[in-house]
């Protein structure tokens, strides 16, 4: 029998985890006369911490953190004042998430090697992603104490304190700033915000203006200004501004979707309009701007601002005035998408490749839409001329698999997963995907136990994987074996998927197996009340099942309404002509 074939639309979570620092470590890390605050070491105790120590390098270098991590342990174990130890572990636990053990860790090296700039620039790190600010800004304090030519450090301990509130300290740390490079508009910007903040208006705008007498002919200042206005409710000299702007650079795209903003602020649908649709005419506007505004106005699809007419539009508008660029063909291609245009869409996408082929996402997207469209002959050649280029993307294997499966290439489906799986690292979503349709290719090649190893192997990664449970117990049915498994998986997966006619179907039929005739047929009434009345298979088996019962005139009616509807068993002729249920 041929069980209705199965979608499988790749959602990957692509779990990367990364460590490292902001520059090279100039010094060594393996000997233990490195250390300032160590007590000596014995002879033997530094040449096993030294090869340990390498060996430890050796495994992270290779990417096996565990072993990495088990090994630096050690070298701590020997040396207990081993900073090197200390900053390779803190490195690791950064990359797995525990940014607690990792600080710990730093705090401890950096007490033991206090000028250690790396150590500082690592624990900075895990400070601001864990938002404790104010000590962000002290380490940052330190290391331009340390280096007072680094700007970025002096920026970085102002940015940390205005992050942590300390809004007085962070003017004064601008202010050096500004000292040092003289007017400029990131730091008046920053210092505006503050005062803003603490609620100084007249210093707020103070700020701004000194820019615009800094350089009166700059429309960008004037649009920070103009924005400052608007932010107060001032509309009046928001748009005095504005208009500021465009007496001196007619074209200037900023102030054209400046406008745009301020009129849909204002409801002003007309005039909104007219200066939207002129930034996107100007080419001299970057075609950064003008995605980055196309992406916010259509942020909120629920709440359109513009006609869908309007955004037509603006989208053949950017195509026409940016067609040497291929990121209009990718806005274009996911605007057509939201429509329901796949086909149109791939073609943009395909537009884009003539000229991009090194862009992985657009390979991938391009993957997905045929995917959408079922059209697995052009996953399977695309999935392969992309697998060239991206050779270590296991998205790609696991896509190609896909359309192998549908194609029914089953042996080369276990041939392009087994390229794939030393790619999937520790991507476990992936590694299930992977396991699922090798237990898929393997039961379509009638290799029964390896498949049924793959089921048992996606299950236990992923203990609510109904599809897999759906599968395994149909599998099971059609085989009339295992069937208290069957029912036992079939069973988990309708209580969670209660209206889902292919699990319902699937554990009506193995109730059937198990003759449980009564009960198989409320669970197939509801797969055919939920959909399952369009699908052939679920119909027959509605049919046996009525048959079952000794509804015999009603089971040949739904037979014969199977017959019209295809994707049937081999016996559905003869079940109608002999007017009885056939399996063999």
């Amino acid at each position: 029998m041929k069980k209705r074939e199965i979608i499988y639309l790749l959602v990957i979570l692509i779990l990367v985890a990364s460590c490292g620092t902001t520059g090279k470590q100039t010094k060594s890390v393996v000997s233990a006369k490195t250390e300032s605050k160590e007590t000596p070491l014995s002879d033997d105790n530094r040449n096993e911490f030294e090869y340990t120590f390498i060996e430890a390098l050796k495994q992270k270098m290779i990417g096996n953190q565990k072993a990495a991590l088990t090994l630096f342990s050690k070298c701590l174990e020997i040396n207990p004042n081993s900073s090197s130890a200390m900053f390779e572990l803190a490195k690791i636990h950064s990359g797995n998430g525990d940014q607690t053990s990792s600080s710990l860790l730093l705090e401890k090296a950096i007490s033991l090697e206090p000028d250690n700039k790396w150590y500082k620039l690592l624990l900075v790190q895990i400070y601001q992603q864990g938002k404790q600010y104010e000590k962000a800004a002290e380490v940052y304090g330190q290391l331009h104490g340390k280096d007072p030519e680094n700007l970025e450090y002096l920026y970085m301990n102002a940015a940390m304190l205005s992050s942590a509130k300390k809004y007085d300290e962070a003017i004064e740390a601008y202010n050096q700033l500004e000292k040092r490079v003289g007017i400029n508009d990131q730091i008046s910007v920053e210092k505006q915000q503050i005062y803003q903040v603490q609620g100084k208006k007249k210093e707020a705008m103070d700020e701004l203006q000194k820019l615009i007498d800094s350089n009166p002919k700059e429309a960008h200042y004037y649009g920070l200004l103009a924005d400052y206005y608007l932010s107060e409710k001032d509309d009046v000299n928001a748009l005095k501004n504005y208009n500021k702007i465009l007496e001196i650079d007619p074209d200037n795209g900023f102030v054209l979707f400046s406008l745009t903003s301020y009129y849909r602020q204002k409801e002003d649908k007309e005039k909104a309009w007219e200066y939207i649709k002129k930034g996107f005419q100007n080419r001299t506007v970057d075609v950064e701007t003008k995605i980055q505004y196309y992406v916010m106005i259509n942020s909120e699809p629920d709440k359109p601002f513009f006609t869908e007419d309007q955004i037509n539009e603006l989208v053949n508008i950017l195509v026409r005035t940016n067609s040497d660029d291929y990121r209009v063909f990718t806005v274009y291609a996911e605007y057509l998408i939201s429509k329901g245009k796949l086909a149109e869409a791939r073609e943009q996408l395909r537009k884009v490749l003539e000229t991009n082929k090194d862009n992985y996402l657009i390979w991938e997207r391009l993957l997905l839409v045929s995917n959408d469209l079922l059209d697995f002959k052009s996953i399977y050649t695309d999935a392969e001329k992309a697998i060239e280029l991206f050779p270590n993307q296991p998205v790609l294997y696991g896509l190609k698999a896909v359309a192998c499966l549908q194609l029914e290439k089953f042996s080369e489906a276990i041939e392009i997963l087994d390229e794939g799986e030393p790619y999937l690292l520790d991507n476990i979503p992936l590694k299930i995907q992977f396991d699922l349709y090798r237990a898929e290719a393997n039961y379509k090649m009638g290799k029964v136990e390896e498949a049924f190893k793959a089921f048992d192997k996606v299950i236990s990664l992923d203990p609510e994987n109904w599809l897999a449970m759906n599968n395994y117990a149909y599998y099971l049915s059609l085989r009339n074996e295992k069937l208290d498994k069957a029912e036992e998986l079939g069973s988990k997966a309708v209580r969670a998927n209660p209206d889902n006619p292919t699990y319902l179907d699937t554990y009506a039929w193995v109730l059937f197996m198990r003759q449980n005739y009564t009960l198989a047929k409320f669970y197939m009434e509801t797969a055919i009340k939920n959909g399952g009345d369009k699908n052939g298979t679920i119909v027959e088996h509605y049919g046996d099942i009525l048959f079952m019962l000794g509804d015999k005139e009603p089971a040949l009616e739904q037979w014969k309404k199977a017959e019209k509807i295809g994707d049937t068993t081999k016996f559905i002729s003869e079940k109608i002509k002999q007017q009885r249920y056939l399996d063999k």
